[in-house]
């Protein structure tokens, strides 16, 4: 039941819509993000799906306006020719809005039909787009693609067969069901209901997890007990905006094509009589221990907080942590948030935001749960277009490009926000799973279970056979992290326990009986017992977690809606979503009280995001930074690059791209080369994320190469001035 609560108040909430009418690029997104819902719960999947629909809608708007350009239809995209010979434009402004709406309509009816037509949604997801066809007065056994007699709905048909067998050759293996080719995991599997001793794997790499039953997020049984690794070999599909110059081919047993690569995580070291916390592996792991231990109403640890935009959000992307000491800086170990400090004024009303003090425990858990998008979930990709769309029905919303130039119309509108949008959720998937398949970094679930069945790293004095000193055993922090004694509870009726690890944690699914009334609790637990705040049918998502994939689509979203409007506020100054006491929590009762999740800014909806992931203990801190930082790149890429095709200014002349001075490999390791077209005298600075200059030097030559072996790695702005004293680029660089 209250599976079906949550997605009703999803739906309603986000919806502002005043006139009880939506474009026909609106009505498909809806009826495809209904799909998604039914669907298995494959974000890589499903992110090129809302792309590939977003580019046949926006094809269909374009090839009728007198200034914007196609990105598929007639056009070579991405080695494959989409032809095109034209047919009649139509007069009247009337004629051309029924034109667009009958070739998007019947785009999509067959692509959706193809591209689902295994769904587990069955025949209803198939019924529901025949429904939105028919609704129309449209034919559904017209299937001509021929639309050289003027047809519109056979250049509808006509677009998405092209697409369909674009798609059989993008990379995807769409044709066999994007099952993997080159990738097998390293580990096997963890059994779930056995709690075995996990210390043989390697910790460094993913551990499948083996299930009685397994559930995924969209509430659908998996024909598997022991999921695969999803799309590890994303990297290779064809993208939107992402550039070659930012592409590397690593090997990790197969080819991985890694876009704008982080570079490693953090990997687990042998704690050498010393505090293993000090281990930036253990510190990791152990700070979602910490955060897990903050998810109980009752507890009489928990506290009140103030989740008004007052209070959180408004972090500045430029400060984000890149040394270790800089990440124990940001994340509140112990209380749980981040170094945000809030807003002090609402733009729109010119007043302070209203504190809303709520128990951390209630507004952790409804983070986890309403971040994850499920059950019922259209994954983080569908999430974003979901709140896409609650912004475009919002009475204050003004339908200017960027916040400038002509009201657009609202087909207009919404198939230039889905393009730029898809494209951007598109190349998070591809850019964030070819880093996930090549690090293939391991999840809490399985290195905290691992480090817990190895010990303790903290004190190696302990008598033999009390919790022995491992160098790969978790770090002991008092009211956290301890040695299970004789006396303890969990010594009482399993004396063997006597010398084991414990950790303060949620007490996890076994203590679960009825959802409706059961809260699991937090409280001390073996450490190899260890649970995510999950459902215990789903636990984690199948693939590594390194970059995490809430933060890199989220960030790149909220960047995107953020030029989009030409506002990074929400319309009104605050975006809202109610949650209903004890009507919300779908695996345990709960929030204890009404709660209202509130934004100011889209960029704070993505940094709670990335939070809610910890709290969920599905990502440790070092999955999430380097994701914000890549899906800001990825956003303000999409929109731009979307920018030329709505204003057909996208260059196909050589001679133009020749004239560009340009910086690569980006990332680059040692050396940064600069090409320097017409020989100008430039001048190259580099500044830190702080804002200190770190390098500067004159370039007078066409092509130039910089030695930079000194530098730090990390994330830097590259700034080159003419001898104007004019810059002329400005654009981040990446040291490995």
């Amino acid at each position: 039941m209250k599976k079906i609560t949550f997605l009703f108040v999803l739906l309603i909430t986000f919806s502002f819509n005043t006139n009880g009418q939506h474009s026909v690029a609106r009505e498909w997104n809806d009826v495809l993000l209904d799909a998604i819902r039914s669907d298995y719960a494959r974000p890589t999947v499903h992110a090129r799906n809302l792309f590939h629909t977003s580019v046949l809608m926006y094809d269909a708007w374009a090839i009728f306006d007198t200034q914007a350009t196609t990105v598929f239809l007639g056009k070579n995209f991405n080695g494959y020719t989409c032809n095109f010979s034209g047919i009649t434009i139509p007069v009247s402004a009337q004629d051309k809005d029924d034109a667009r709406h009958e070739i998007i309509s019947y785009a999509m009816y067959r692509l959706l039909n193809y591209r689902f037509s295994n769904s587990p949604g069955g025949l209803s997801v198939l019924q529901s787009f025949e429904d939105q066809l028919t609704s129309y007065g449209y034919d559904k056994n017209f299937t001509s693609i021929d639309y050289s007699s003027g047809s519109y709905a056979a250049l509808g048909n006509y677009l998405a067969s092209e697409m369909i067998v674009f798609g059989n050759q993008d990379k995807s293996n769409d044709q066999n069901d994007y099952a993997n080719i080159y990738y097998t995991p390293s580990n096997t599997p963890l059994i779930l209901e056995l709690y075995q001793d996990n210390g043989s794997i390697d910790p460094n790499v993913w551990q499948p997890l083996a299930f009685d039953t397994f559930v995924d997020q969209s509430g659908n049984v998996f024909p598997s007990d022991t999921p695969a690794f999803l799309s590890p070999e994303w990297g290779e599909v064809s993208p939107f905006c992402l550039k070659n110059e930012d592409l590397q081919v690593l090997n990790n047993g197969f080819d991985c094509y890694v876009y704008n690569n982080p570079g490693p995580p953090v990997y687990i070291q042998n704690s050498n009589n010393e505090d293993g916390i000090d281990d930036p592996y253990k510190w990791h792991f152990a700070l979602v221990i910490a955060w897990s231990s903050h998810l109980d109403p009752n507890n009489a640890n928990d506290i009140m907080i103030d989740i008004s935009p007052g209070a959180i959000g408004n972090f500045d992307i430029n400060n984000f942590p890149e040394t270790f000491e800089e990440y124990k800086t940001f994340y509140d170990f112990a209380a749980g948030g981040d170094a945000s400090t809030g807003h002090n004024i609402n733009p729109s009303t010119g007043l302070a935001y209203t504190p809303q003090m709520v128990k951390r425990s209630d507004y952790a858990r409804v983070l986890a749960e309403f971040w994850a998008d499920g059950p019922d979930s259209e994954t983080p990709p569908g999430h974003w277009f979901t709140i896409m769309n609650y912004v475009s029905d919002h009475p204050d919303v003004v339908k200017k490009m960027g916040g400038q130039g002509p009201l657009l119309d609202d087909l207009q509108w919404d198939v230039k926000s889905y393009l730029t949008l898809g494209g951007a959720m598109h190349d998070s998937a591809i850019n964030t799973w070819g880093i996930k398949g090549y690090y293939d970094f391991i999840r809490p679930i399985s290195a905290i279970r691992y480090m817990a069945s190895k010990g303790q790293s903290t004190d190696n004095t302990t008598p033999e056979g009390i919790a022995s000193y491992d160098p790969h055993g978790l770090p002991l922090i008092p009211g956290l992290i301890e040695i299970i004694e004789p006396g303890d509870p969990l010594a009482e009726n399993a004396p063997e326990n006597i010398g084991k690890i414990k950790t303060y944690a949620w007490k996890g699914p076994d203590f679960i009986t009825d959802p409706d009334t059961d809260i699991a609790g937090v409280d001390w637990i073996l450490g190899t017992h260890w649970w995510p705040y999950q459902r215990g049918t789903f636990v984690t998502p199948p693939f590594a977690g390194y970059v995490s994939g809430h933060s890199t689509f989220s960030r790149a979203a909220s960047e995107v809606l953020t030029m989009l409007t030409g506002d990074p506020f929400f319309p009104g100054g605050m975006g809202t979503f109610d949650v209903v006491q004890n009507d919300f929590l779908v695996f345990e009762e709960g929030p204890s009280t009404n709660l209202t999740l509130q934004w100011a800014t889209y960029r704070d909806a993505s940094d709670q995001t990335s939070l809610s992931r910890i709290w969920g203990g599905i990502h440790p801190p070092i999955d999430d930074i380097r994701g914000r930082i890549i899906g800001e790149k990825i956003g303000i890429e999409s929109f731009n690059l979307a920018l030329e095709y709505f204003d057909d200014t996208l260059s196909t002349n050589p001679s133009v791209l020749e004239n560009q001075i340009s910086l690569f490999p980006i990332p680059f390791n040692n050396e940064l080369q600069i090409a320097n077209p017409k020989n100008e005298v430039l001048q190259l600075k580099l500044f830190s994320l702080e804002g200190k200059q770190v390098y500067n030097t004159l370039i007078d030559n066409s092509a130039t190469t910089l030695n930079l072996a000194t530098l730090q790695s990390g994330l830097y702005f590259a700034k080159i001035l003419n001898a104007a004293n004019e810059v002329v680029l400005v654009k981040k660089v990446i040291k490995n």
